[in-house]
């Protein structure tokens, strides 16, 4: 089990089952503001989908694909961080982030990646972390940002949502340029 403290009330931890009720109910309040920018809220639609992704992460975590935690606020689930398509030969992966509607524009997204990108370099071993977000999405091209990634691109239409092509931002921020940045 991973556990990063972030701050006195911040805490990510990787999910248990006994966490699929809080989970499935932080995204069933939060459904309308977390579908606009996640395909996968549209097919969480009962508590057994958010058994089955927590077992399904924990399964990853145990075959070192990803790593998906959620974050707590006072011991309460009001998001999630994530480390996926995890490349060890080239030592990158993409992150990912999701938080409730109640807890957006509070800093905890930023405070969040700051201590999961500082373990993902550390403890994890990677050498590049991508953020890959919509063009339209402005708040995380503002979280990239404040992270120090860097935009590395665009790439046309390569998504599907809502039954729309949608072109992607690629972001992305290097081991070394993280050292930097810290010092």
């Amino acid at each position: 089990m991973v556990t990063i403290t972030v701050d006195n009330h911040i805490q990510l931890r990787s999910y248990i089952a006994e966490d699929a009720p809080a989970l499935f109910a932080a995204v069933n309040a939060s459904r309308a503001h977390l579908s606009q920018w996640l395909d996968w809220v549209s097919h969480t639609t009962k508590a057994e989908h958010s058994l089955r992704y927590i077992q399904d992460a924990l399964h990853n975590t145990k075959t070192q694909q990803a790593l998906y935690l959620g974050i707590f606020y006072d011991g309460e689930i009001i998001g999630g961080v994530d480390m996926h398509q995890w490349n060890h030969q080239v030592k990158k992966a993409q992150i990912g982030y999701w938080v409730t509607k109640g807890y957006e524009g509070k800093g905890v997204i930023s405070a969040s990646l700051q201590h999961f990108t500082q373990f993902l370099f550390e403890k994890v071993g990677l050498n590049k972390i991508e953020i890959h977000f919509s063009v339209a999405n402005t708040r995380s091209a503002k979280v990239a940002e404040k992270l120090g990634a860097k935009i590395e691109g665009v790439i046309r239409q390569s998504v599907m949502r809502n039954g729309v092509p949608e072109d992607v931002v690629i972001a992305g921020i290097l081991r070394s340029e993280w050292s930097n940045i810290r010092s």
